[in-house]
């Protein structure tokens, strides 16, 4: 009754400031065992259930290595063929996001927005919390709003549950190659608990408490958003200058220019591929919630406006779907040139 009572209130409170949030959702935790409930058995295949809920172009490869692992997984996307591998290899899937919960020990969220988040977390007949068992664990590793994170984190301790907030970095190769970057936010004791199923994701750091997790990620945005827009004009400079672009492309890699956006997506955007590893239209949902946060941290970048700027031009031309290495598209029609010869 008390973790019903508890979801109910988390859907109908109003946003609170991220330190009111945080702070309620540190609280809920320590007033609780939910820590120590949490902490009681080792994870293995032997012993813990995986859920997972939503299998992307991200979600499938990460779900997919817990799967190798040998750990029993149950899944649930909104496209259902796009599990379809997963289930060939095994998963079982259900027909929401509470039904996964209700079959795993952890759960897992890989979706595409905070709506997202929040119906497939705190929606009362369908959100994984609703299905979660006393002493579950719920890990979501969307990159979404930190306030929604404390949120979240509240609602689980008040059902006996912990929250973990861990978003990526590293895009599709690093999902299929699991070498992603994860930042953790939450219990400690929690985020320890759950290393078996981090390190066959990739490299997980703790951040700190609810919301830190996320907050780290949209600083590693910051970060990305300018450098790829420096990488686009440099590389729009050298070709109207008449060098040979790939070759520039190789001697600065190895300098003070290298960055790992040169290393993925510099040969993409020469041969023209905009395949998306990570879509634009996510990308511009991470730097809209980073000016969110600086606005209310009363913060100004620039570089971040103008990156978020580019970006949304690129959805004013239909380009959502296309990978964040579309921002080339941008830059060369504000200049009336293009890379692709064939296409001047």
């Amino acid at each position: 009754m008390l973790a019903s009572i508890s979801r109910s209130l988390a859907r109908r409170r109003p946003r609170l400031p991220l330190a009111t949030a945080t702070a309620a959702a540190t609280a809920a935790m320590s007033s609780s065992d939910t820590a120590g409930s949490v902490a009681d058995h080792p994870i293995s295949p032997d012993t813990t259930r995986i859920g997972w809920v939503g299998t992307g172009v991200m979600g499938q490869s990460m779900a997919g290595h817990l799967l190798a692992a040998g750990y029993a997984l149950t899944v649930y996307n909104r496209t259902p063929s796009k599990a379809q591998g997963l289930v060939s290899s095994g998963a079982r899937l259900v027909d929401s996001p509470r039904a996964a919960a209700a079959a795993a020990d952890v759960i897992f969220l890989m979706v595409g927005f905070p709506s997202d988040v929040r119906s497939t977390s705190l929606d009362a007949s369908t959100g994984a919390l609703a299905g979660l068992a006393p002493g579950g664990v719920l890990v979501d590793m969307t990159t979404s709003d930190p306030t929604l994170a404390a949120e979240i984190a509240a609602a689980a301790a008040g059902a006996g549950c912990a929250a973990v907030d861990a978003p990526v970095s590293g895009g599709d190769r690093g999902a299929r190659n699991a070498c992603l970057s994860i930042f953790a936010g939450g219990d400690a004791a929690v985020v320890a608990r759950l290393a078996p199923l981090f390190k066959l994701m990739g490299n997980a750091l703790y951040m700190g408490g609810p919301g830190a997790g996320q907050r780290a990620k949209l600083g590693n945005q910051i970060a990305i958003a300018s450098t790829m827009v420096g990488l686009v004009e440099g590389m729009v400079y050298a070709h109207k200058a008449g060098l040979d672009v790939g070759k520039w492309l190789e001697a600065i890699s190895t300098g003070a220019a290298g960055s790992k956006s040169l290393d993925l997506y510099g040969k993409r955007m020469l041969e023209r591929d905009m395949a998306a590893g990570f879509y634009v239209r996510h990308f511009v949902k991470d730097l809209g919630i980073c000016l969110s946060e600086c606005q209310t941290m009363g913060l100004a970048l620039p570089g971040l406006a103008l990156a978020h700027q580019l970006y949304v031009s690129l959805l004013a031309h239909g380009e959502g779907g296309l990978g964040t290495q579309a921002l080339i598209l941008a830059v060369e029609r504000l200049n009336n040139t293009c890379l692709d010869k064939k296409g001047e």
